[in-house]
């Protein structure tokens, strides 16, 4: 049997997690085509089939099922075992863990000033954002609240923003305003809990229907039946923010306001390791605006780069 590369492992994680090839390529930085492949790969060299897929759906097989809970302890381990090196040689690594958005740029930025470990586990803001207040991260790059901050005992900076667009079904590609469009907010609080709040937020100042839905439809193919079914566009959330749509939907940009959502890198306020404050700085350095303080745009309540209205 081929050696098999943790890399392949913290793939086939993705996968399982998201059940979904497009989410988890996004989600790892990689082509489509790329992590297909090496999951085969994976498959071969494993000689069990792990996923059960077709054009509509992904699904663990019973093998893969067993194998994901002894992936993730070794993935665990293996981070362990790289901290341990890390800090014999002097040098240990800053722990750095994500959403589903890095800078395409991070290890430029990063190289020369630490060594960053980018943690195997993504979780949604809130569970980030946590893990570095408890230390098991050292920073993270998130969406955060000025309450969570100061709740916490953090800090963060700027590093990031996406201008969120709205799926419509049809042809027409033109703008749409904010306060006709949807905005879906799940029940599931322990995955959408960030997401929930900035859309509540967004259905409250600009009048936008929020729809109350229970199957973790605010991204995936679930989301693009939610659009095939509502009578306006959909607002789209960052998760799925490069997300290829089905060629029977299009995208709307949203106006009347622009709406954004920022990422932060975070980190404890009373971090006092030199490497660490290294990677904030080197992450920070030279971002501008991004466009969220134009007059048209908007960000919600509590956001901490939003600035008081005249």
């Amino acid at each position: 049997m081929s050696v098999v590369e943790l890399r392949q492992l913290r793939y086939f994680v993705a996968v399982a997690e998201e059940l979904n090839f497009g989410r988890a390529a996004a989600r790892l930085l990689i082509a489509g085509p790329s992590l297909s492949q090496q999951i085969k790969v994976l498959e071969r060299d494993l000689g069990v089939r792990l996923f059960d897929r077709d054009r509509r759906s992904v699904s663990l097989t019973p093998a893969g099922s067993a194998l994901l809970p002894q992936v993730r302890d070794l993935l665990a381990r293996a981070a362990d075992l790289e901290r341990h090196a890390g800090a014999l040689a002097g040098s240990e690594p800053v722990r750095l863990g994500y959403v589903n958005w890095l800078p395409a740029d991070l290890t430029a930025r990063t190289s020369a000033v630490a060594q960053v470990h980018v943690d195997a586990w993504v979780a949604p803001s809130h569970t980030q954002a946590a893990r570095v207040a408890e230390g098991g991260l050292d920073v993270a790059v998130c969406w955060v609240r000025t309450e969570d901050l100061e709740r916490r005992g953090l800090r963060a900076a700027l590093i990031g923003a996406d201008r969120l667009y709205a799926v419509a079904a049809g042809a027409d590609t033109g703008d749409v305003a904010a306060g006709d469009t949807a905005v879906l907010i799940d029940a599931d609080v322990t995955s959408w809990s960030s997401w929930n709040v900035y859309a509540e937020q967004l259905a409250r100042d600009t009048g936008a229907r929020a729809v109350r839905i229970g199957d973790g439809g605010v991204t995936g193919p679930a989301f693009f039946d939610h659009v095939r079914r509502s009578d306006r566009p959909v607002v789209n959330c960052p998760k799925g923010q490069t997300n290829p749509l089905p060629p029977d939907l299009v995208r709307r940009p949203v106006v009347g306001p622009e709406v954004h959502w920022t990422w932060s890198v975070v980190w404890r306020a009373d971090e006092a390791r030199s490497a660490v404050l290294a990677v904030v700085d080197a992450l920070r350095d030279g971002v501008g605006d991004l466009g969220i303080h134009g007059p048209g745009a908007w960000l919600p309540e509590g956001d901490p780069y939003r600035r008081a209205r005249a």
